[in-house]
């Protein structure tokens, strides 16, 4: 029987916490992951050596490897001391240097993916560096990824530089045989929306016949998503490139207790709103179920009941 194609596409923690329950199912995984990321051991090997950022694609690795524990703490490995190597991840450095052996970023992730056992492909949103750029709601312009989030102002939309970034035809392909395409969980304007601005991705995510879903964040998230409920997140991605590109949302419907409520309302955070009404009238299937999982004061989704529940929509 043949295993179901499924394409996952984002960025940043959410994105890694979910392949590695999706990883222990019997499907075929490709991960398109941001490159838009400019902050920390990232940003600096992206500046010095003109290489997309390598830290979301070194964590989406590691999520699907499968290699002896060891092997994955020295791939995540970060320096503490040494000039020029402080704060640099050995992931981000062997990932560098194949670039650097293959003389491309994509071919350097597809020999650390052998060296690393990875189950599935992981592919880079675009093979070149991009930059992010937003444009504020009162008019100013912020550039990088990581600054976004700290102007603390309300976005009115974001995109790339080059506006135009040649998508892997790797990528477009496996979009093309999904018969399941999720977008999320991750930073709205600044993991997933990335993504669907290299224009091919979105063109062809559209005219896809897969099911099509987006796992909505369980918290808004200060600088970008502040008082957004579940629509809210549906019409940014909307705004940027139309609306044919979902059919389905995941919401959580479990309580949060009321300590971790706490711990992320004095960071600005609350818990995402459902507005079904607004929703439906998008024409959004909405699939509700309890999907946290507790973790050290951190609310995660529950990888594996996760995965269950997209899963079940094939």
């Amino acid at each position: 029987m043949k295993k179901a194609n499924v394409v996952v596409i984002g960025g940043g923690t959410g994105l890694s916490v979910l392949l590695r329950g999706l990883k222990t199912f019997p499907v075929d995984i490709t991960a398109i992951v941001t490159v838009a990321d400019d902050g920390g051991s990232s940003g600096r090997l992206r500046k010095e050596l003109r290489i997309p950022p390598p830290g979301d694609v070194r964590n989406v690795l590691i999520a699907l490897s499968e290699v002896e524990p060891l092997v994955e703490q020295l791939f995540q490995h970060r320096f503490k001391n040494g000039s020029g190597l402080s704060g640099h991840s050995l992931g981000n450095l062997l990932l560098a240097g194949m670039t650097s052996i293959t003389g491309d970023f994509a071919r350097g992730v597809q020999e650390i993916s052998r060296v690393l056992n990875v189950k599935g492909k992981v592919l880079p949103a675009a093979n070149e560096e991009i930059i992010l750029h937003a444009e504020l709601e009162d008019g100013t312009f912020v550039e990088g990824e990581s600054n976004i989030p700290l102007a603390g102002k309300r976005i009115k939309r974001v995109y790339l530089e080059p506006s135009h970034p040649e998508p892997l035809q790797e990528t477009l392909l496996a979009l093309e045989k999904a018969d399941l395409i999720v977008l999320g969980p991750g930073s709205l304007y600044t993991s997933i929306i990335p993504n669907l601005l290299v224009p091919q991705i979105s063109d062809v995510i559209k005219k896809s016949k897969a099911w099509k879903i987006y796992i909505c964040n369980v918290m808004t998230q200060p600088g970008e998503t502040k008082g957004f409920t579940a629509g809210d997140h549906v019409q940014a991605i909307y705004d940027h490139v139309g609306s044919q590109i979902l059919n389905a949302i995941i919401v959580n419907k479990q309580k949060i207790p009321y300590s971790y409520a706490k711990r992320y309302g004095d960071e600005g955070a609350e818990f995402v709103e459902v507005d079904e009404t607004r929703l439906q009238k998008m024409g959004i299937e909405i699939v509700d179920d309890e999907l946290l999982f507790f973790d050290n004061y951190f609310l995660r989704h529950d990888a594996l009941k996760l995965s269950q529940r997209l899963l079940s929509m094939l």
